[in-house]
């Protein structure tokens, strides 16, 4: 079992203030793989003042200091990278296919984005005699969720670097351990002492102590809206920015002139990747009424493919949900669909056959489910898909931004314009063409309850910075 106990602050690994054990568990055997400590306010307090002493000095680096910095950092994470993906699949059951090709590259990725921002971009312009320049947004707390662990890390740690900010990081205490290794990647890189801290802890403890600190500038939050909720309401006080990336119930419009079996039997696959534990995974399927009974054959026999079982077996199975409180919730929702009257076409209530141990759920689909079901209102976070009807193209558009997120939307289409103009009408951070993957340049984040702010790109490097204008600066 791994011992990871220790905080990272000021540049050492340091024991909490009082000791607080907590086991981290291996999804798929129920069985404990390490240990960390849930952390105090007293714990948060020293982090945000090794931040602030090291951001006097960090914020004033260079920009090719900060290009070096962030090459060594990737160097170093490349050396790790089979690790980290190991690291995710113990401790939040990524199949480990998955790990490798994507939940540890992203970390990779966000890196050698931010990086290449760097390398170009304009801090200062002149409009007439006023210099607007662009600075470090100061100390930053970052709260990240279980999910993509070292995606969700990366994507704010590396912009913050390239920035200028100093950090404190509270990583999900379900899925804590990448976040240890990340910070060893960090030290072995020569990221100066206090620039980036670690402290492990639970929301109410330490994400609080973090999000109402007088000592932290800026909040950076992702995980569900409750959390959001609370995150923002907690910083409110000390009026610090806070940008949230929240949750979603994401709509896949099967538009009627695409090829019906390529875009349903994609579609499951997307729903269920990460055992259906993405965000902006595409949960609503619609279809046009009139070829129901097509789309649920087809997704049934999709959904009956899926290999379930443990994430280190060889093919390609989806691994557990995270943890035993993940996996009740996505039972009641299960329960909640029939019971509410959704057609059940394949999966259902309990365990796949054969496994006994571990937090695996059937992948399971519904159809005939009408937008005011439970199981198409609520974030399930789970492998399970609702297939709707839609009347006209009108109507689906309706449904589609009939919801309290928008974080994601998917559209289907043969025809590549029709796909277009459909996506500029769904009230979404982004939208997914024809089965497009993500792209780590454009942005991430979205309208409504799905958050505020952006993440990824350009954008998501912006929000680390400041606009201050100097007046009067070519005067004589």
């Amino acid at each position: 079992m791994k011992d990871c106990r220790k905080f990272y602050i000021n540049g050492e690994w340091v024991s909490p203030t009082k000791a607080n054990d907590f086991e981290v568990i291996n999804p798929a055997t129920e069985e404990p793989i390490g240990v960390i400590s849930l952390g105090s306010v007293a714990d948060v307090d020293k982090a945000v003042q090794a931040a602030r002493t090291a951001f006097e000095t960090f914020s004033q680096t260079s920009r090719e200091d900060r290009v070096a910095l962030l090459q060594k950092i990737i160097e170093v994470y490349s050396g790790r990278l089979d690790e980290m993906a190991e690291t995710i699949s113990s401790e939040m059951g990524a199949p480990l296919w998955l790990s490798k090709a994507a939940q540890a590259p992203a970390g990779l990725g966000h890196l050698m984005i931010a990086m290449e921002i760097l390398k170009t971009y304009e801090f200062e312009s002149k409009q007439g005699s006023t210099l607007i320049t662009k600075e470090p947004a100061g100390v930053c707390g970052m709260i990240t969720p279980w999910n993509w662990p070292i995606n969700q890390i990366a994507c704010k740690v590396a912009p913050a670097i390239a920035a200028g900010c100093t950090m404190v990081l509270k990583p999900s205490e379900i899925s804590p351990l990448c976040a240890h290794l990340f910070a060893e990647v960090l030290d072995a890189a020569g990221v100066p002492a206090g620039v980036f801290n670690l402290v492990d802890g639970d929301g109410p403890t330490v994400g609080q102590a973090i999000s109402m600190h007088p000592g932290i500038d800026m909040m950076s939050f992702t995980g569900s809206t409750r959390g959001g909720v609370a995150v923002a309401t907690a910083a409110a006080p000390t009026v610090k920015r806070v940008t949230q990336e929240l949750g979603g119930k994401s709509a896949n419009i099967v538009l009627d002139d695409v090829d019906l079996a390529k875009a349903v039997a994609g579609g499951v696959q997307q729903c269920f990747n990460n055992s259906g534990q993405s965000c902006n995974a595409p949960t609503r399927m619609l279809v046009p009424a009139s070829r129901m009974d097509e789309a649920k054959a087809i997704a049934k026999e999709a959904a009956e493919k899926v290999q379930v079982g443990d994430p280190f077996s060889d093919g390609h199975p989806i691994g557990p949900v995270v943890s035993q409180a993940q996996y009740d919730k996505i039972q009641g929702l299960i329960k909640k669909g029939i019971d509410e009257g959704a057609e059940l076409v394949a999966g259902g209530p309990g365990r796949p056959e054969g496994l006994s141990k571990g937090f695996f759920v059937q992948p399971t689909v519904f159809a005939n489910v009408r937008n005011d079901m439970t199981i198409a209102r609520e974030e399930i976070f789970g492998p399970v898909l609702s297939i709707l009807g839609y009347k006209d193209e009108d109507d689906a558009v309706r449904i589609a931004n009939d919801t309290d997120y928008g974080l994601s939307g998917y559209v289907q289409s043969g025809d590549i314009d029709h796909a277009r103009a459909v996506a500029r009408r769904l009230r979404a951070g982004n939208v997914h063409l024809n089965g497009a993957n993500v792209d780590f340049g454009g942005s991430f984040g979205g309208y409504k309850q799905s958050g505020n702010g952006r993440e990824w790109g350009l954008h998501g490097f912006e929000e680390f910075l400041e606009v201050k204008s100097v007046f009067g600066f070519d005067a004589a």
